[in-house]
């Protein structure tokens, strides 16, 4: 079992554990090891052999042995005792924004309802609001929740889909018959959620490739088979559509099965209009093939320049006789937002910062959140000067890396910052976000929005909209509205990379380009492990056509300084 899969169990425990309503620090206990071993870097099966979990911050004795017996075994006892004590469709309530254990809990006991169809129908029914704390409003609320969670469903977010599709690639080339093997689908370009994963191969014989392709690891159940496609089910619900084709036919296939749907119809009208015709087994001139060795080439043959797999949603990028030189992974100098174990964080500073350095980052800024977010361990102006001054006390170790000083700072209902103006005018930037009262007007929510951006303390704004992919809409904003400000301001928007959000989305990020305001792709890392989400937020920022000199980070730290007015 991986450390996934460990940590996944480990969540599910303290979510049963809230079923129950037992003691919150038990609780916490399990999700902060959740954290832990989700963000490991040492093989969990050598750790387990030499009895050395317990060293892990925020892993004691008790959930060693767990950890243990899910290493060793691959299940575990304690776990499968809760689930049998609350039924599986009371647990699978909590996926419906907004309605927590202890709502679930209490329409179970109260009501008997034990499936989310069921709900709906009380709510209708108008069967909750004379239980206590659940009204009109409350009801309502959860049937937009239940609509929400309803149309969502069946889908995967892009870093759930991603690993599992790359362990899967790998498994694939380790069949001899196999030539080349690509991710395809919506999944290549790297939407933020997937129904599926796409895979395409070529071989000579593709038979052989099947047969290997459904003996891999996690495969549950074969959903189809035919001469060129197989389709499986995987352990977690996943869908998985492996295509083989032969190896002249896979830059002509790879093309068509990336997608998307629309730019496909657009690139065959293009061809249509050369005499040409397209389709997943190539370009033909009459009957007359147009042989192409990769997608460069197929590309070119239709008068195109290449055109990156996270471009092709036909917003216009058959229009451009030169693609734009979009940004890389190694692009990125340096990250902001990132959380310490001084807030709610799993990892220290030290270790945070080591973790940057090792990816070949040259700053990371340390954002930890502010007193406002209680939940969180926010800082007061107290413990933020403390931070301050180990903060420099580390910076003395590296001559190539330095640790900038920020803060995560909560934009309150009325538009002010959480802290003094004197403590944050000794900070090098500050990240101003929304964590509260979601529930505003679209006016109030901008206005308040636009008003912290207008303070002379505020650098960049965070996750803008709030939402959090498959779980719960944004508040609402006038997004428009905001960007102008930024602009006008000469503030920064960030594209947060947590795969759970990806906030700004893409279309919006495209919007701040044209405005000529400036991105900063951050991680919102609160643990070492997290520091790698910066990924997805490059891929966000390549669908959103973003260059090096659009955003934040891909300068070097003299520059940033200087945009920050530090």
């Amino acid at each position: 079992m991986n450390t996934g899969q460990i940590a996944q169990i480990l969540d599910a425990i303290a979510l049963l554990l809230e079923f129950k309503d037992e003691n919150p620090f038990k609780i916490r206990a399990y999700q902060n090891a959740a954290r832990a071993i989700e963000s490991l870097t040492s093989d969990i099966s050598t750790l387990v052999a030499e009895k050395k979990l317990s060293e892990i911050p925020g892993i004691g004795k008790a959930i060693e042995e767990k950890i243990t017996q899910l290493v060793m075994t691959g299940k575990l006892d304690y776990y499968e005792e809760l689930r049998k004590e609350i039924p599986e469709g009371v647990v699978a309530m909590c996926e419906i924004p907004s309605f927590g254990p202890k709502k679930a809990r209490l329409v179970w006991k109260e009501l008997g309802i034990t499936t989310i169809e069921a709900l709906r129908k009380a709510c209708l029914e108008d069967k909750l609001s004379s239980l206590k704390g659940f009204g009109e409003k409350t009801q309502k609320k959860i049937l937009q929740g239940i609509e929400f969670h309803q149309q969502h469903a069946g889908q995967y977010l892009l870093s759930d889909a991603m690993p599992v599709a790359r362990r899967l690639l790998a498994h694939l080339k380790e069949c001899g018959t196999v030539h080349r093997v690509s991710i395809a689908g919506s999944l290549r370009r790297w939407k933020e959620t997937v129904k599926d994963i796409d895979l395409l191969a070529s071989a000579t014989d593709a038979a052989q490739v099947m047969d290997h392709f459904v003996k891999a690891e996690g495969v549950s159940e074969i959903i189809g088979r035919g001469d060129t496609k197989t389709s499986v089910r995987l352990a977690s619900g996943m869908q998985v559509d492996l295509r083989v084709v032969t190896e002249a036919q896979f830059p002509y296939a790879l093309a068509y099965f990336t997608g998307s749907k629309e730019h496909n119809v657009a690139v065959r009208q293009a061809a249509q209009k050369k005499g040409l015709k397209v389709n997943e087994y190539g370009i033909f001139d009459g009957s007359k093939l147009i042989e192409c060795k990769d997608e460069a080439a197929f590309y070119q043959a239709l008068g195109f320049p290449y055109i990156p797999p996270e471009m092709r949603e036909n917003t216009g990028e058959l229009d451009y006789n030169a693609i734009p030189q979009l940004l890389d992974f190694q692009s990125l100098k340096g990250v902001f937002h990132t959380h310490s174990t001084w807030s709610d964080g799993t990892a220290g500073i030290e270790a945070m910062a080591e973790k940057a350095r090792s990816m070949g980052l040259r700053y990371m800024g340390l954002s930890d959140h502010s007193k406002a977010a209680s939940y969180a361990n926010g800082l007061d102006e107290t413990r933020l000067t403390l931070q301050m001054k180990e903060i420099d006390k580390l910076n003395k170790k590296w001559k190539d890396f330095r640790i900038l000083k920020g803060l995560e700072c909560d934009i309150l209902p009325n538009g002010d910052l959480d802290l003094t103006p004197e403590i944050l005018g000794k900070l090098e930037f500050v990240i101003g976000s929304v964590h509260s009262r979601f529930d505003m007007s679209e006016k109030e929510m901008t206005d308040r929005v636009c008003k912290a951006i207008a303070n002379e303390h505020f650098d960049i704004l965070g996750h803008a909209t709030g939402r959090l992919l498959l779980s719960r809409e944004g508040y609402k904003l006038d997004l428009g509205r905001v960007l102008e400000t930024a602009r006008k301001h000469r503030k920064i928007v960030e594209l947060n990379a947590y795969p759970n959000r990806l906030d700004l989305d893409w279309i919006h990020c495209r919007r701040a380009k044209e405005l000529g305001v400036m991105l900063s792709i951050n991680p919102d890392a609160h643990s070492t492990a997290d520091l790698e989400n910066i990924e997805y937020g490059v891929a966000t920022a390549r669908r959103a056509w973003l260059e090096k000199k659009d955003v934040l980070n891909t300068r070097d730290l003299n520059e940033v300084l200087e945009i920050l007015d530090v």
